[in-house]
């Protein structure tokens, strides 16, 4: 199960990363509405892994 969480969360981080390097809406002060998607996606993809890190 976690590296199952382990690899959506390296997924989300790489759709994240690819969509910013090609959008021209999005900025490191905004982004465009899939961006935030993308990075709200990412973002509690890595809290959820990084507390099941800390629970061991």
């Amino acid at each position: 199960m976690a590296e199952d969480l382990y690899g959506r969360y390296m997924a989300a981080a790489r759709a994240y990363r690819e969509h910013e390097q090609q959008c021209t809406s999005c900025s490191s002060a905004a982004r465009c509405g899939a961006g935030q998607r993308l990075y709200d996606l990412f973002s509690q993809l890595q809290d959820a892994y990084l507390a099941r890190q800390r629970r061991g």
